[in-house]
């Protein structure tokens, strides 16, 4: 079995619901978009423009609001991903919903989707939205060397550093985007992260944590 194949059949094993949360939250779906090169799995990640009035100039993953017309979050997250960065939906192999809904610090149901695309995409961002886009190999997210974490409210929230080769640009990579991350490199890499993955107490940590060690608890 190919690491592809052993990858998709672990996240697989880890499939999320659909919302069951009442309507009048509204609902964000994100993309993470898994690709393999040189023998190594990658995830493209998205640097928000400075223009926007939400999260503006903070890493994420390809994604948005739903609109009325998405069928469900899957359609959502592929929408939101070929208006961003310029991927047809039909590129992109869906493997799965990561998890159940998860209410993001802005109030959204935020579902999270993985697919694989080709390692050959060139991304066309949207300038409104994106300003840049960059891949990171989703060994980073299992590994102490650029991690930390850093209080929050209630919680502590996980923190990386990643400095792109290609640009010499340095990101930041944390909160929401990270915790998915990290529950992703778990299972694609089937590695337990060197560091400690407890984010604290509060309905939102414990959330996330008790995600995080259901899917430990598979490895």
């Amino acid at each position: 079995m190919d690491i592809k194949q052993r990858a998709i059949d672990n996240l697989k094993g880890q499939v999320g619901s659909e919302s069951s949360e009442p309507p009048v939250r509204p609902k964000a779906s994100v993309l993470i978009p898994l690709f393999v090169k040189n023998g190594e799995f990658y995830v493209l990640l998205t640097l928000r423009s400075e223009q926007l009035r939400t999260n503006a100039g903070e890493v994420c993953f390809p994604g948005g609001k739903s609109d009325p017309q998405d069928t469900d979050e899957i359609h959502t997250a592929l929408r939101e991903a070929e208006e961003e960065i310029g991927i047809p939906p039909d590129q992109v192999e869906v493997v799965c919903r990561l998890l159940d809904p998860i209410v993001s610090k802005g109030g959204l149901l935020v579902t999270a989707v993985v697919g694989f695309i080709d390692g050959s995409f060139l991304p066309r961002p949207n300038p409104a939205e994106v300003s840049e886009v960059f891949a990171v190999p989703l060994n980073l997210f299992v590994q102490k060397k650029d991690h930390s974490m850093f209080g929050a409210p209630g919680m502590f929230l996980h923190s990386f550093q990643f400095l792109d080769s290609d640009s010499g640009r340095q990101y930041r990579i944390y909160g929401l985007t990270a915790a998915f991350a990290i529950i992703v490199a778990v299972l694609a890499l089937g590695k337990w992260p060197e560091f400690d993955i407890d984010l604290g107490s509060g309905s939102f940590a414990d959330r996330i944590n008790s995600r995080i060690n259901r899917t430990m608890s598979k490895l």
